[in-house]
């Protein structure tokens, strides 16, 4: 266990941890309905004021970044989930969709600055950042973060190889942070033009998979690297410790894994579609659906944090796959389940047979007889006006994955 810590918070007592988030919850909500018109319709007819556990808050609907996308065009710039005005965002942001998102007050709007901290940055740092500042937020989350840390912040942004080389060699940076892979086309290009950037000896990268063999690069030649997963709507969901097994669920959120297509919890250990709530006033997003998959490690970190841990980004939730010219949905199986009472969970396989499109759903159950198989295949074609074969096996027989659908047709 680590003596070193960014404050008290993150070795408190798990269970008070839940306790202490579920008691602002209710206020939370409160607010978000009372000052956005768009939240006040998302939770129109929920008892808000009773959503003080994870079961509770299980029965919200959850709110996927597709349907926001959709509200946002409706009605700009932000759906009517901006709960206050436009003049108490710091900044505004245009992600690719396009999705707007603001910038709240504060300095630390998107809680980046534990995540540094637990990568080895300290005050004092001069901090290399690779990120983009342009449209997007993904450059001013950590730059924010290392400010907030005692850091300075040399804004490097996306290209521009040879001056961030130069930047290196001139201010001779402790740390680095952006994508797993520039920070080694930055030292190669150094070391090509025979340039010093020996003064990198920490780094905090996200937007991309940091490979072992990379890693492993990286500290052979004295460079500590870290990761955290972070969105442009929600800052720094969770990031990596000394302990390296997981990322820990940064403070102030409340995090879920849910059945993909549904806003059902499942199991610790099965993998899912991560779900967020933060304690943004300026804009909440409650049980806000990434679309990502992961899934929660059970137990405690040994580097001694005491928030839960999610194994990080596993891929996409977004399965929705075109069949025979018309898309079948994650909805659309979870909503075949929900019609089978002795189905515990299922899974689409779409294939080629020939020069045809064809479909199997594979479903969980301990009840097999009773024209079980022909029953489902008869729902499955009523709910996608598609006619598919239908498999059982027992539950725990389909992969941990996450996936709903998995399509298996080779485009090559």
């Amino acid at each position: 266990m680590s003596d070193i810590q960014f404050d008290a918070r993150e070795r408190q007592d798990a269970a008070q941890r839940e306790r202490d988030l579920f008691a602002r919850l209710p206020d939370l909500l409160v607010h978000a309905t009372g000052k956005s018109s768009g939240w006040a319709a998302h939770l129109d007819g929920c008892d808000i004021a009773g959503v003080t556990d994870r079961a509770a808050l299980a029965g919200l609907p959850v709110l996927r970044k597709s349907d926001l996308l959709e509200k946002q065009r409706a009605q700009p710039p932000f759906g009517g989930f901006l709960a206050g005005e436009l003049s108490g965002a710091a900044r505004v942001f245009m992600s690719p969709g396009p999705i707007w998102e603001p910038q709240a007050p504060g300095l630390d709007p998107w809680n980046g600055a534990r995540s540094l901290f637990a990568a080895g940055f300290r005050k004092g740092d001069v901090v290399l950042n690779a990120f983009s500042y342009h449209l997007t937020p993904g450059g001013f989350i950590l730059d924010q973060g290392a400010i907030a840390l005692g850091c300075t912040v040399f804004p490097a942004g996306v290209g521009n190889t040879d001056s961030q080389v130069e930047a290196i060699e001139v201010l001779k940076p402790s740390g680095f942070v952006g994508t797993p892979d520039y920070l080694k086309i930055l030292l190669d290009r150094g070391r090509d033009q025979g340039r010093d950037v020996s003064s990198i000896k920490k780094a905090l990268v996200s937007g991309g998979a940091l490979f072992p063999s990379l890693r492993e690069e990286y500290e052979a030649g004295g460079i500590r690297v870290g990761q955290c997963y972070a969105t442009a709507d929600l800052g720094v969901i969770a990031y990596e410790s000394e302990a390296r097994e997981g990322m820990v669920v940064n403070e102030d959120y409340i995090v879920e894994i849910v059945r993909p297509g549904t806003g059902e919890p499942v199991a610790d250990g099965e993998v899912g579609e991560l779900v967020v709530t933060n304690f943004n006033s300026l804009y909440p997003l409650i049980r806000f659906a990434t679309g990502d998959l992961s899934k929660i490690i059970p137990g405690q970190s040994p580097c001694g944090r005491t928030n839960m841990r999610l194994a990080g980004w596993m891929g996409r939730a977004d399965q929705r796959t075109k069949v025979k010219g018309m898309f079948v949905d994650p909805a659309q199986i979870a909503q075949i389940v929900a019609a089978h009472p002795e189905i515990s969970k299922a899974r689409l396989a779409v294939s080629r047979i020939g020069e045809a499109d064809a479909m199997t759903l594979t479903v969980e159950t301990d009840a097999s007889g009773n024209g079980l198989p022909e029953r489902v295949a008869e729902t499955l074609r009523e709910v996608t006006h598609l006619k598919g074969d239908v498999l059982t096996v027992a539950p725990g027989g389909l992969p941990n994955d996450g996936k709903v659908i998995a399509d298996e047709r080779e485009y090559g």
